[in-house]
């Protein structure tokens, strides 16, 4: 895999601050955090390649043996023919009652080596998927067949990434405390403060069909002493590029994501280890604040990264791996991952494949139900 040149102690000091920007521990950023809500960040530069054989235990038994190779041994989002959505006249169909019902493969590694994975997105137009490097400040590219290359170098230490409607990649940028957008060669600042003052380090985003963006902000990758806004937010950019605040009241907001009718907004507090749901209205304002899911139960990790497929089930990273909860907030069961996961997001040529960010790798894995934007 292609890597980047790096200082050995500025890796190792950032390895070190990224350990300590565990969630719900305030008390551990203590310097510049560039990392997320996860626990342990691992020192090693090597990630273990493991056929994980997926089961409703949250245990994982692998054969592995140590890798550096980004590239899977099996095709990842290769369409499996015989799996089908079953929808039902008039409506939706039933909720899956199992994980039997939601996953259509095993748990495969396809890319090693880095220092701290986040943001994975899909990019349909170029069959490639994206994904952050925090500490290495680098957005990577992985491709079928081709393997790991870098895409952004430097990224301002980016974090989430989604596609607007005009397929401008935007970024979350932990070190400049900003929402960017690229145009062409050039990257842009969407919005780096409100009401004059500096945003903390925006974490994951969403992007509505209208182009509003809605985007969480939590303090991970500043020091305390640095954070300018008295709370940790949930907030809109509107179509017409202005800000409005939508909730206070989070500890340490992460993930985000939106049902597919828009209707509701997801939101991860890493902290406090649940998931809440908002309704939302034709502009944006959100109501009927909800816990949807608790998710404080044993195991490494916390709630992060979500994603949400077409029929508006959700996959989680939470303890033990990725959660798979129903639309109606049953937790069927967990998807063990060999690396504490810390985001999600669908993709492939058909959507059906669920990529995976878990400390030093990432990992992919086939579902039955395809992400939001596939056919």
């Amino acid at each position: 895999m292609r890597r980047s040149n790096r200082d050995p102690a500025l890796t190792a000091a950032l390895l070190l601050l990224l350990a300590a920007a565990c969630a719900g521990d305030d008390s551990s950023t203590s310097a510049t955090t560039t990392g997320d809500t996860e626990t342990t960040a691992s020192t090693s530069t090597d990630s273990t390649s493991s056929s994980t054989t997926t089961s409703t235990s949250g245990e994982s038994t692998s054969s592995s043996s140590t890798s550096t190779s980004s590239t899977s041994t099996t095709d990842a989002t290769t369409t499996d023919a015989t799996t089908t959505d079953d929808t039902t006249t008039g409506g939706l169909p039933p909720p899956p009652a199992s994980l039997e019902e939601v996953i259509d493969g095993e748990v495969e590694l396809i890319a090693g080596g880095h220092i701290f994975t986040e943001g994975p997105v899909w990019d349909p137009q170029q069959g490639v998927l994206l994904y952050s490097d925090i500490p290495a400040d680098t957005i990577f590219r992985w491709k079928n067949g081709e393997g790991v290359s870098e895409f952004r170098k430097p990224s301002g230490r980016s974090n989430g990434l989604i596609f607007d409607q005009e397929g401008r990649l935007l970024a979350c940028e932990h070190l400049n405390r900003r929402l960017s957008r690229t145009e062409g060669d050039t990257v842009v600042t969407v919005v780096d403060n409100f009401e004059g003052k500096k945003l903390n380090s925006p974490n994951d985003l969403v992007v509505r069909s209208d182009g509003a963006i809605f985007f969480t902000d939590p303090p991970y990758g500043i020091q305390p002493d640095q954070q300018e806004l008295p709370y940790q937010g949930v907030f809109r950019v509107d179509p017409r590029g202005q800000l409005h605040l939508l909730v206070d009241d989070f500890e340490r907001p992460n993930g985000v994501v939106l049902s597919p009718d828009e209707s509701t907004l997801y939101v991860a507090d890493s902290a406090k280890k649940h998931l809440r749901a908002f309704a939302v209205d034709e502009q944006g304002d959100l109501s009927q604040d909800q816990i949807f899911l608790d998710m404080d139960a044993p195991g490494d990790g916390v709630p992060d990264g979500i994603a949400v497929d077409h029929l508006g089930d959700l996959l989680a990273t939470g303890p033990g791996g990725v959660w798979v909860i129903t639309r109606e907030g049953d937790h069927l069961g967990t998807i063990p991952v060999p690396e504490i996961a810390a985001n999600v997001a669908f993709g492939g040529d058909d959507g059906k494949t669920l990529f995976i960010t878990a400390r030093t790798s990432v990992y992919a894995i086939r579902l039955k139900h395809a992400g939001l934007g596939w056919p």
